[in-house]
């Protein structure tokens, strides 16, 4: 591991933070930054900093502050902000109590910050308080767990780091590691660091870039230590580290693993409470999940005890799977997530009556998954989470390959991992979180570049759901997801250009679902295109062009979805936009009409035989939207002067004359129909082959 300290760098982060911050706390932000650039060191909020200030209180007077890093921040992006500010000196005399319960410390660290509006500060705060140093870097980094999680994981820190490097026994985070630290520190006080064991390092020192290059020296060191150690990695010739071939298994894999991992959410509107996946699967991966340890080591605890919140305390090893046999398959998946699901069931009874508790158990469910062949598939209940977890999982998976080559690995026991994942504190944020109506659904949209198209993945995306937009048009499929991606973030969506028309092409983009989300649970068949001509004079291949795009487009995305959803098992949602046109068409309009009416009729018998599968399909009549925002209709630009026409008005006067003509005198938006589709999606009533009109009213289109 090299620095990264730049001398233009930290001026940089000087001149932009110190004119209001101070020099001090804008070298801190620079070097935390520094740290957080490596993933080898800390991960997804993991690991923290601070540094000790003077700072002038609301009397003028000049006291002692120390910054930390605040809870929701992560070190990569921290921002001065980032850093609450408490009263040091308070801070310091709390460690004349003989015992501080962790409700009792967060609320001391809350009334002595210096803004209530601040962030929580780290529950490592009163370690960072203990110590002395200005400048305090502690890092999760992968060299050092490595050493550290073996059962003579003290005496290999001493030998790699030396004797200025301090051991601290696991102690969970809190009131008691924070004085035992302080202990063993001021019994050497001119140490560099010290590593507590199966938990992180922390480096210090008087200044920014002593303490930041201290932790690289000392993980370096680390580093080189486990190269001098490392016996070559074991593994089985590899059956399949073809990355392609663990791709296309995805695809197959994700619909019936979402299905096995929904679990019954106990509210009969939305039966299921789904999870969103994340798979892995590089040439090292690949061949990692072939080495003879790795079914041993997924029942081994994790590197550092603050990831078994993201992925819990075992990974499931799906040992040889069938992976050309899909029934076999899914009932191996079955059984092996049945026994994971026992088997924590009883770690939970277990621990719970040894230590005489009472907490509110978790889910039991696995959050990651290796499946030789296949990859690492991590679960969660959005992408982004599912993505923390596998990338936690990927380090795991390489660091305790390296720790077993060196000697056993050895995580913490069941007791401690028991203490983190149902420590009070995380406990107490049960329940709290209100989650949005298609939170953890995946919807699939096409035409989503145009105006109703990326108005219903923004209604979606607002609603909660993960959003793939599909379409032809590549550049206004990029813009749309990009509309997208500012609601809910680029985790949240992918697009991915689909012909409705191509089999190929629709079974490609929802296999793309698949391998990005895992499934599909909401599908919108919106692509249409529309044609003006009088039967007398229309070409027979123009009808037949709408007819393919509007009632074949249909019938492909419907049987596509159908495939997927039966895999996941959990029901779902599909939608129709079908047309105003249906119940009320216009002259110099069949080809359009015609194909409308069929695709209404084809989503009826559709909620016929789908209903058996809890799978509900409902249409939406939607008229004369011409643009959704910046987004114009591609339909309505195509045929607009040609509709003027039909209706003997001046094409400048045509919105104008739809909104006047129902009853409610509304102009139609895409975020309307949107909102229908949402209304459909979040099943808010039993309602299946229903068709809800999106028109301000048309009286020759009511349903009838």
């Amino acid at each position: 591991m090299k620095s990264r300290w730049s001398d233009a760098e930290a001026r940089q982060s000087c001149d932009r933070y110190a004119p209001r911050w101070g020099e001090a706390l804008a070298l801190r932000v620079y070097t935390s930054r520094l740290i957080g650039a490596e993933a080898d060191l800390v991960m997804h909020g993991g690991g923290n900093t601070s540094i000790k200030i003077a700072r002038e209180n609301l009397l003028g007077d000049r006291v002692e502050a120390l910054c930390v890093k605040g809870s929701g921040w992560d070190l990569d992006s921290i921002e001065p902000e980032g850093f609450p500010a408490l009263d040091l000196s308070w801070l310091r005399r709390l460690r004349k109590l003989e015992a501080l319960s962790d409700e009792e410390m967060v609320n001391q660290l809350r009334t002595h910050l210096f803004d209530a509006t601040a962030p929580n500060p780290s529950v490592e705060t009163l370690l960072h308080a203990f110590l002395p140093h200005a400048f305090i870097d502690h890092t999760h980094a992968d060299a050092i767990l490595a050493l550290t999680n073996q059962p003579d994981g003290g005496e290999l820190i001493r030998r790699a780091l030396g004797d200025r490097v301090l051991v601290v026994p696991y102690v969970m985070p809190g009131f008691r590691l924070a004085k035992l630290a302080a202990e063993i520190f001021e019994g050497t006080p001119d140490a560099d660091g010290m590593v507590l064991l199966k938990h992180g390092l922390f480096s210090f020192a008087a200044d920014a870039r002593t303490s930041y290059e201290r932790t690289i020296e000392l993980v370096d060191r680390a580093e080189s230590f486990l190269r001098s150690r490392v016996r070559a990695r074991s593994t089985s010739p590899a059956r399949s580290a073809d990355t392609g071939s663990a791709s296309a298994r995805m695809t197959q894999i994700g619909p019936v693993l979402r299905g096995l991992l929904a679990s019954p959410s106990g509210n009969p509107d939305q039966p299921h409470r789904r999870v969103i996946l994340e798979h892995r699967a590089t040439p090292e991966i690949l061949e990692l999940l072939q080495a003879p340890q790795c079914a041993s080591l997924a029942t081994r605890g994790p590197l550092t005890p603050d990831h078994v919140i993201r992925t819990k305390a075992h990974h499931l090893f799906i040992a040889q799977p069938a992976l050309e046999n899909s029934d076999a398959l899914r009932r191996q998946l079955t059984d092996s997530i049945g026994s994971f699901r026992t088997q924590y069931d009883g770690y939970f009874a277990e621990q719970v009556r040894s230590k005489r508790v009472t907490r509110s158990k978790l889910d039991p469910d696995p959050r990651v998954l290796l499946i030789p062949g296949v990859g690492i598939i991590a679960a969660g209940k959005t992408r982004k989470d599912a993505a923390i977890a596998a990338d936690i999982a990927e380090h795991t998976l390489r660091i305790k390959a390296d720790a077993e080559a060196i000697g056993r690995y050895e995580a913490l026991d069941e007791s401690d991992l028991f203490d983190m994942e149902y420590w009070s504190l995380e406990q107490a944020k049960l329940g709290k979180e209100v989650e949005k109506p298609l939170s953890r659904q995946i919807a699939l949209v096409t035409g989503a570049a145009g105006a109703i198209g990326v108005a219903t993945c923004i209604e979606l995306a607002k609603a909660g759901a993960h959003v793939v937009l599909t379409d032809l048009d590549e550049t206004g499929l990029e813009r749309a997801r990009g509309k997208v991606t500012r609601i809910a973030g680029g985790s949240s969506c992918t697009a991915v250009k689909m012909d409705v028309t191509d089999e190929a092409s629709v079974s490609a983009a929802f296999d793309r679902a698949c391998a990005v989300f895992g499934g599909v649970d909401v599908v919108v068949a919106n692509a249409g295109i529309a044609h003006v001509s009088a039967l007398s004079e229309l070409d027979a291949g123009q009808f037949h062009r709408v007819l393919d795009v509007n009632l074949g487009g249909y019938f492909l995305t419907l049987r596509a979805a159908a495939r997927v959803m039966r895999a996941q098992g959990t029901g779902g949602n599909i939608v129709v936009n079908a047309s105003k046109n249906v119940f009320a068409p216009g002259a110099d309009f069949g080809a359009y009409s015609a194909s409308k009416a069929a695709g209404h009729q084809l989503g009826k018998v559709a909620a016929i035989e789908l209903a058996p599968l809890g799978i509900r399909v409902n249409m939406i009549n939607a008229d004369a939207i011409f643009a959704d925002g910046d987004t114009p209709s591609g339909l309505w630009r195509q045929i607009g002067p040609d509709r003027a026409r039909s209706r003997g008005i001046a094409p400048e006067k045509l919105q104008e004359f739809y909104r006047e003509r129902n009853l409610l005198h509304a102009e139609v938006t895409g975020a309307h129909v949107g909102r229908a589709v949402v209304f459909f999606a979040s099943n808010q009533t039993p309602t299946t082959g229903a068709t809800l009109p999106v028109d301000g009213g048309i009286a020759a289109a009511f349903p009838r």
